[in-house]
């Protein structure tokens, strides 16, 4: 891929605004010798202004989501996109959340512009565990586990019942389930059909992938080996 199209790509601006950007000089190799659009340099030693480039295309991130919050382009209210780097709305292809978690849920999220991999990710065949923390209104009475264990649990409005999910006590109004699709807001539609009410819910991991000390509302570019991870648990 030509230079101007790589760096357009990556939301810095129009190929028109890249050109400039090079016919400036301020597109420079690490060793600060100037680029040209004709050059073959690798990702890693293009420096824009002296600073490295973001992510390459294929990427993925990992963001610590707070509350309040939508995985969305277009939403009218406060997106994730306000917690990365505001060229990131404009890659092309963009990058998007892997899933979704809802306004008021917390917690891990992926963000890729590799579309294979996003459905992979989410594709029911993949299997892959998704774990939430979720703090409930009124005690949990005891039958919740056998309930959502059985694969014969139907949410309204659905066809087919949900695949079976784990349910582990953390405490009176405290559980920690694992599911391994992603219907629309199903961990509060589970607990809403059993007579309960999630007051707040957080997604601890995806696959073998966790938030580790990420703190709310940063990101980070994750490794081809956490990326891997995600489907170690997988089935």
């Amino acid at each position: 891929m030509r230079l101007v199209r790589l760096i357009a790509n990556l939301g810095y601006g129009s190929q028109k605004d890249v050109k400039m950007l090079l016919k400036q000089g301020r597109v420079t190799r690490a060793d600060g010798s100037v680029l040209s659009d004709g050059d073959k340099v690798d990702h890693a030693d293009i420096r824009l202004d002296g600073q490295g480039l973001d992510p390459p295309q294929g990427s993925v991130l990992m963001l610590h989501k707070p509350a309040g919050y939508t995985c969305s382009t277009s939403d009218p209210g406060r997106v994730v996109y306000e917690l990365l780097p505001e060229r990131f709305e404009y890659r092309n292809p963009i990058i998007a959340p892997v899933g979704r978690l809802d306004r008021d849920t917390t917690g891990l999220l992926l963000l890729t512009d590799d579309g294979q991999l996003l459905h992979r990710i989410i594709s029911p065949k993949a299997d892959v565990p998704k774990v939430y923390e979720a703090a409930l209104a009124r005690p949990l009475t005891g039958e919740e586990a056998g309930v959502f264990a059985s694969g014969t649990l139907m949410l309204k409005s659905e066809r087919t019942p949900l695949l079976p999910a784990t349910l582990e006590v953390l405490g009176e109004t405290r559980a920690r389930l694992t599911i391994r699709e992603g219907r629309y807001h199903q961990i509060r539609r589970m607990f809403a059909a059993v007579g309960n009410h999630v007051e707040t819910l957080h997604r601890v991991s995806i696959g073998g992938l966790t938030l580790g000390t990420l703190e709310e509302g940063d990101w980070r570019l994750l490794d081809a080996g956490e990326v891997a991870s995600v489907f170690a648990t997988a089935s």
